[in-house]
């Protein structure tokens, strides 16, 4: 455990891309029997459908770039959406919604992102003292370290621990057939990094290949593996390699330091950069203008 006071967050304009906006994620989606609808007139935007409780239809628009909320919203009438509810999770904080009549659920997250661009130097200056102490002490552990595509095995010992530690802890993230299908869509873009004590796992790391950036996916460590600071080896292994192959970043997923207060500093640790979330709303077309006002009074709570 280590504390200290976490960067700033990013203020430049975002240009990376995001995982659920991406064709790989698109491809694995389709391979599950899902049906999302792409806007290619802004920028082949990801739309999902849902139906809740059989009989509501929902439209998800989940990390995307919103530079013009009233045009996004124009495609999706034209596309027969006039009348279902959209919930809305903008990638940057998108207070204009609200000038459209969409409504705050959630406030703006963080989500911790390192930039893979730099020398392996300067990353590796970049991390804190403490994280980069770990570092070193896992490199002297004779861990042998594998890479290799993500076997599409629903029994493989990194899922049914992941599986077991969500259950544990009262989380849940993506289905384990979305996972699959990502690595059976996306050859080469699933990638598999694990540590060893002799014969033994004692920490893995998955991560997802997305255009030329890439997400940290599902990890998990032993006690063991704890001991030996597997973890940091591997993302540091990982990190490497991803900028080896042309990755402007890894995407490490959100900042909750409330409820993971050790997984934010390990994050953190690693030199990335806060970047804020645009939050998430709910826009139900027909009552619009009728909600405007009330959505104008969040804007601050929603904005920049």
């Amino acid at each position: 455990m280590f504390d200290f006071i976490p960067p700033a967050a990013s203020d430049h304009a975002d240009t990376h891309g995001t995982l659920p906006q991406s064709n790989e994620f698109l491809r694995a989606l389709q391979a599950t029997g899902q049906e999302p609808l792409v806007l290619d007139r802004l920028k082949n935007t990801v739309v999902l459908r849902q139906r809740f409780w059989g009989r509501i239809d929902v439209a998800m628009v989940n990390r995307a770039r919103l530079n013009s909320p009233s045009q996004l919203l124009n495609l999706l009438q034209e596309e027969g959406l006039r009348r279902t509810p959209v919930i809305l999770s903008p990638e940057t904080p998108t207070p204009e919604l609200g000038d459209l009549g969409a409504l705050p659920l959630v406030s703006p997250a963080h989500m911790a992102r390192v930039d893979l661009s730099s020398s392996p130097e300067r990353r590796r200056a970049a991390l804190h003292q403490k994280w980069r102490n770990r570092l070193k002490h896992a490199e002297t552990q004779g861990l042998r370290l594998t890479r290799q595509n993500m076997p599409v095995d629903p029994n493989h010992w990194l899922l049914t621990a992941d599986h077991a530690q969500q259950r544990k802890r009262g989380y849940r993230s993506w289905p384990l057939p979305l996972t699959l299908a990502y690595a059976q869509m996306n050859k080469g873009k699933a990638k598999l990094f694990q540590a060893f004590e002799g014969k033994d796992p004692v920490a893995a790391i998955l991560v997802l290949r997305h255009g030329r950036d890439a997400s940290y996916h599902i990890a998990h460590t032993t006690r063991r593996g704890k001991e030996l600071s597997a973890h940091n080896l591997l993302l540091w292994e990982a990190m490497s390699w991803l900028s080896a192959q042309g990755c402007k970043s890894l995407d490490l997923g959100l900042i909750n330091t409330d409820d993971a207060p050790g997984l934010a500093r390990f994050k953190l640790g690693t030199g990335a950069e806060l970047h804020r979330l645009g939050g998430t709303w709910i826009l139900w077309p027909p009552m619009g203008r009728l909600l405007a006002p009330l959505a104008r009074l969040d804007r601050r709570m929603m904005g920049a």
